[in-house]
C-alpha cells in the first residue's frame, strides 16, 4: 500500500510533456454545449441504439459530429469539472478543479476570480480572443459594469448572454417561455434589434462573422470560446429549416440588419420541427404486435435541437475549409455537464426526461449527479496533421485539463497554478506517462432520478454533499457525505461503467479506501461560500524513511516566461541542494524561474498559518493545493497569508518564483505559525 501511494504522489512533481510539432501557433475554437449528454452524440452512443434496432429505444443521428470525430480524437473518458453549468464553466476557464475554483456548487452569476483564464492566458501568448454565447460568471452589479465581464477576464470581444437566467431562453426578444432577455455585444445591450433570432443560430452566425474577420487579418492566431445555451432549458424550436450549404457563402449568415440580423430571423419563432422527427414513432409498450405511437412532442423538439447543433458545427467546419485555415485550427467540441430533466416547457407538454433517448449513454446519472452519466461528457478534438484521425482516447481527462493542454498546443509551458494536467500527448497519439486522475466535489439538495434504466442502488438517492475521484480506471464516489470519514463506493469503470458492482468491501482494495480519503484532502482548499463536512479535517502526513535531512532541492530554469510555468515542461539550467532558503545561490545574472521542493515538518496536529513576502510573482503549493498564487499580472501586494490543516509529520511543498534579469536573487520571506503557543517562526524545510 505504502509503495503504491508514494509512486502515485511522486508523479505529480515531474511529468514529461510532449510539445506540439514545430509549426505556427494554431487557431483554437472551443465549442461548449449546454446539458448535452454523452449519449446524445451518434458516434458516442446513438449509433449503437440504431444498430440494435429496438423500436422501444428511439434514436437520432448526428452526422456532422460523427464526421468530425473521425477526423481527429474522440475522448471517451472526458469529464466536466462539476455536474452543473456555472462551476463547470468556471473550472474550464480557470484551469482549477472544484477543489480550488472560486465558483462552486450552484453559484450562478458569481464573479469568476481575477486570475488567469483560457482567454487571458492566450492573450498573453499573442492570440486575439472572443467569447460568444453564454457566460453567467459576471458577478454582482449592473451591466455593463459587472466585475467579471468577459472583457475583464481575457476576451477582446464578447457577444451573448451575460446573465445566467438569460441562458434559459432561446429567443432573446420574443421571450416565448421567459421574460425578455439581454444580449450584450461588448458593453451594449443589443437585444432590441434581435427579432426572431434563435440563439443557436445567432451565436453561430456571429462566430462565423468573427472567424472570417480574424482569418483576413492573418497577423495573429485567434481563440474563440463558443458557448451554446442549447439544448438546455426551454426546448424551443428554430424559425425555419437550416439554410442550404454552409461555410463562407452558405448556411447561417450575419446580415447586420436591425430586425433581421441573421438569415433565419424570419418566419415564426418556436415553429420548425425537423422533418426527420416530425412523424417519428416508437414501440411505447415494448409489444411489436401493437401499433407504434408518435414520439411525444417534447422529444421531437429535443432531437430537432441536437440535430440543429450538429448542423451548426458542420457549418463552422465548412467555414474553416473555405477560409483555408482548417489545417491550422484546433477545434474542440464538448458539453458542460450531463443531460437534464428540466425542459421549461408549458404544462401541456410531456416533461423532458433524458431516459427517452438515454442521453446519459451507457451510464447512470444525470445533471447534478457525480455518477458517470452526470459528469462524463462527449468530447472531440480535431487538428489535421497534428492530432491523428480516428484517434480514440480512453484515458481520463477533465475540464481543467484543457488550460494546460491548450498552453502546450500553443507551444508554451503549462501554468503551474492549474490543477489540470496537459493531455496533449494523448491527443498526439502517444501513451500517457502516468495514471491520469479526476477530482470533483459538489453539493445540491434533492434526490437522484428513479429511472428504470438505472441500477436500483442509484435510484432516488439523497444527493447533498457529493465527491468523485478517479485514478486510472478506478473511481471512488460518495453521496450525502456526513463526515470526511464516510466510505467511498469503489468501481472498476473499465469493466463496470454503469457502476453496479461496488468493490469497497473487496479485501484487495481495502487500502484504496484510505488512500481516496487522504487524496481528496490533498487536492482541495476550503471555501466558506461552499462549506463541506471535511473542510477542517487534518491532511495526513506522508509516509517517510527513517533518515531525514534538512534542506531544499532547487532548480533554476532560465528564460523569459509569460507566467509561472509547470516545471515538467522545462529543462533546468542549474540544480542543487541547500540547507535553507537563504543559502541558495544562482550563478550569473540570468532571468528565469526558481523552483524549490521539499517537506514541511508539522510538529503537531492542527491549523498552520503561513505568510510569504516577495517582490515578484510567486506560487506555493502544499500537495496540490495552491496555498499562495500571486502572479504579477493580478496581484494587489507582495504579501500573502493562508492557513491549512495538517497532521503531525512531513508534508511536501513546491515554491515557484521569478528572478529578473540583472537583479540579485532576494529569497522570499516565509514564516509559519502552528497550533501551539508562540509567534511566527522562520520556515524550514526537509527532504528525504
Amino acid at each position: 500500500m505504502r509503495k503504491t501511494i508514494c509512486i502515485l504522489l511522486s508523479l505529480n512533481f515531474f511529468v514529461a510533456r510532449a510539445q506540439p510539432p514545430g509549426k505556427q501557433q494554431p487557431n483554437i475554437i472551443f465549442i461548449l454545449t449546454d446539458d448535452l449528454g454523452y449519449g446524445d452524440i451518434g458516434v458516442f452512443f446513438q449509433n449503437a441504439r440504431k444498430r440494435n434496432n429496438d423500436r422501444s429505444e428511439p434514436w437520432f443521428p448526428t452526422p456532422h459530429l460523427d464526421t468530425l470525430a473521425a477526423r481527429g480524437a474522440m475522448l471517451t473518458s472526458h469529464y466536466c469539472a462539476a455536474p452543473v453549468c456555472a462551476p463547470s464553466r468556471a473550472s474550464l476557464l480557470s484551469g482549477l478543479s472544484q477543489g480550488q475554483a472560486n465558483v462552486r456548487d450552484n453559484q450562478f452569476d458569481k464573479a469568476l476570480a481575477d486570475q488567469y483564464t483560457l482567454g487571458s492566458l492566450l492573450q498573453r501568448a499573442g492570440y486575439q480572443t472572443a467569447a460568444i454565447g453564454k457566460w453567467g460568471l459576471q458577478g454582482e452589479g449592473k451591466g455593463p459594469d459587472w466585475p467579471a465581464h468577459p472583457l475583464k477576464r481575457g476576451f477582446d470581444y464578447f457577444f451573448g448572454y451575460i446573465r445566467h437566467r438569460d441562458g434559459h431562453e432561446h429567443y432573446p426578444k420574443e421571450g416565448v417561455y421567459r421574460d425578455k432577455t439581454e444580449v450584450w455585444e461588448n458593453g451594449k445591450n443589443i437585444a432590441a434589434g434581435l427579432d426572431k433570432c434563435y440563439t443557436g443560430d445567432l451565436w453561430t452566425a456571429v462566430a462565423k462573422k468573427w472567424i472570417t474577420g480574424q482569418a483576413q487579418k492573418k497577423d495573429k492566431p485567434f481563440f474563440l470560446y463558443l458557448a451554446y445555451d442549447t439544448p438546455h432549458a426551454a426546448l424551443e424550436l428554430p424559425t425555419q429549416a437550416y439554410p442550404a450549404g454552409g461555410g463562407l457563402r452558405g448556411g447561417l449568415q450575419w446580415l447586420d440588419q436591425p430586425g433581421h440580423m441573421i438569415n433565419t430571423a424570419s418566419g415564426v419563432p418556436d415553429s420548425w420541427m425537423d422533418p426527420a422527427f416530425a412523424n417519428a414513432t416508437w414501440d411505447d409498450d415494448k409489444n411489436p404486435a401493437t401499433a407504434e405511437k408518435p414520439w411525444p412532442d417534447t422529444y421531437k423538439r429535443y432531437a430537432t435541437i441536437v440535430a440543429r447543433i450538429d448542423r451548426q458545427v458542420g457549418d463552422l467546419v465548412q467555414l474553416l475549409e473555405d477560409l483555408h485555415i482548417a489545417n491550422n485550427t484546433l477545434l474542440v467540441f464538448t458539453s458542460d455537464n450531463g443531460p437534464s430533466d428540466e425542459s421549461y416547457l408549458p404544462r401541456e407538454y410531456v416533461p423532458a426526461k433524458p431516459d427517452f433517448f438515454n442521453s446519459f449513454g451507457p451510464f447512470d446519472g444525470i445533471k447534478r449527479d457525480v455518477w458517470e452519466g452526470g459528469i462524463r461528457v462527449p468530447a472531440i478534438a480535431v487538428w489535421p496533421g497534428s492530432i491523428p484521425a480516428k484517434e480514440l482516447v480512453s484515458d481520463p481527462s477533465v475540464s481543467q485539463d484543457w488550460l494546460p493542454t491548450i498552453a502546450n498546443i500553443a507551444g508554451l509551458p503549462a501554468p503551474a497554478f492549474s490543477d489540470g494536467v496537459s493531455f496533449w500527448p494523448l491527443l498526439a497519439g502517444k501513451k500517457a506517462p502516468e495514471k491520469r486522475s479526476v477530482y470533483i466535489e459538489y453539493f445540491v439538495g434533492g434526490k437522484t432520478a428513479g429511472y428504470q434504466d438505472f441500477a436500483p442502488s442509484h435510484r432516488n438517492r439523497v444527493r447533498k454533499q457529493m465527491q468523485m475521484i478517479r485514478i486510472g480506471d478506478t473511481a471512488g464516489v460518495r453521496y450525502d457525505i456526513q463526515t470526511g470519514d464516510d466510505d467511498f463506493e469503489i468501481y472498476d469503470l473499465k469493466n463496470d461503467p454503469q457502476q453496479i458492482n461496488n468493490l469497497a468491501k473487496a479485501e484487495q482494495l481495502i487500502y484504496l479506501q484510505e488512500y481516496f480519503k487522504q487524496e481528496v484532502l490533498r487536492r482541495r482548499a476550503p471555501d466558506t461560500t461552499a462549506p463541506r463536512p471535511y473542510d477542517d479535517m487534518l491532511i495526513p502526513a506522508l509516509q517517510r524513511s527513517n533518515e531525514v535531512h534538512a534542506g531544499v532541492r532547487w532548480h533554476f530554469f532560465q528564460g523569459d516566461f509569460l507566467w509561472l510555468p509547470a516545471v515538467g515542461d522545462l529543462s533546468a539550467s542549474a540544480s542543487g541542494k541547500a540547507p535553507d532558503l537563504s543559502s541558495i545561490k544562482i550563478p550569473g545574472s540570468k532571468q528565469g524561474l526558481l523552483y524549490l521542493e521539499g517537506y514541511f515538518r508539522a510538529p503537531d496536529d492542527g491549523r498552520y498559518t503561513f505568510d510569504l513576502s516577495y517582490e515578484g510573482s510567486f506560487l506555493m503549493k502544499v500537495y496540490d493545493i495552491n496555498l499562495f498564487n500571486n502572479d504579477e499580472m493580478f496581484r494587489n501586494g507582495y504579501k500573502k497569508e493562508n492557513s491549512i490543516f495538517l497532521k503531525k509529520g512531513l508534508h511536501p511543498f513546491r515554491l515557484y518564483f521569478f528572478k529578473k534579469q540583472d537583479q540579485p536573487l532576494i529569497m522570499p520571506e516565509l514564516h509559519w505559525k502552528g497550533p501551539g503557543p508562540g509567534g511566527p517562526q522562520v520556515f524550514k524545510s526537509w527532504f528525504d
